[in-house]
């Protein structure tokens, strides 16, 4: 057994030991709101959002991006557990700013294994095969981040099966003080209809 799989199984014994009423939460989010945010572990949207168990969805990709797979779950937040509004919240310093569709294809067409980066760029440390699917695939990386979170939120907005009665709002998380900076464009174009 590794070491994580041992942390993880004690601290999961030390967290159930005083897990108390927890069981009895219901299954809708007590605060009746969604976050779609970054997978970065930097990020705490419990911390940051001032969120405790029960109280929202957090919905997690790398970039905070617009995927099917995440309006697949903003649409089930709403539409089966009564979320009614929806925030999208990327951050400062994102690891989707690092990198283009085409580096990320060329990258696993050479290897599977993890690669590296230093000022020069991505490397590809690992021994093949590859695999050309990366090219197949778009990887929602980010060039611009303020757009980016505005061309999210006009992606939810646009999409046929959110409800239009359903506000958007658009943020930034700086990693540097821990603030959400509001994007005004984003928030705009996220307004309920």
């Amino acid at each position: 057994m590794s070491q994580t799989v041992e942390q993880i199984r004690a601290a999961n014994e030390r967290y159930s030991a005083d897990f108390g009423d927890k069981g009895k939460l219901p299954m809708p989010p007590g605060r009746h709101f969604a976050i779609l945010t970054c997978m970065d572990a930097r990020l705490d949207p419990a911390k940051y959002a001032g969120l405790a168990e029960g109280d929202a969805h957090v919905i997690r990709n790398a970039g905070g991006r617009a995927s099917d797979d995440a309006i697949r779950s903003l649409v089930i937040s709403h539409k089966l557990l009564g979320t009614q509004e929806w925030f999208v919240i990327h951050h400062t310093d994102c690891g989707m700013e690092t990198f283009t569709n085409d580096v990320m294809a060329d990258l696993l067409s050479s290897s599977l294994e993890t690669a590296s980066v230093d000022a020069s760029g991505w490397h590809d440390t690992g021994r093949g095969p590859g695999s050309p699917e990366g090219r197949y695939i778009n990887w929602l990386t980010i060039s611009d981040n303020a757009a980016s979170v505005v061309e999210d939120v006009k992606r939810i907005k646009a999409h046929p099966l959110v409800s239009s009665t359903i506000p958007v709002y658009g943020y930034i998380y700086n990693c540097q003080t821990g603030r959400l900076e509001e994007i005004p464009e984003a928030t705009a174009a996220g307004k309920a209809g």
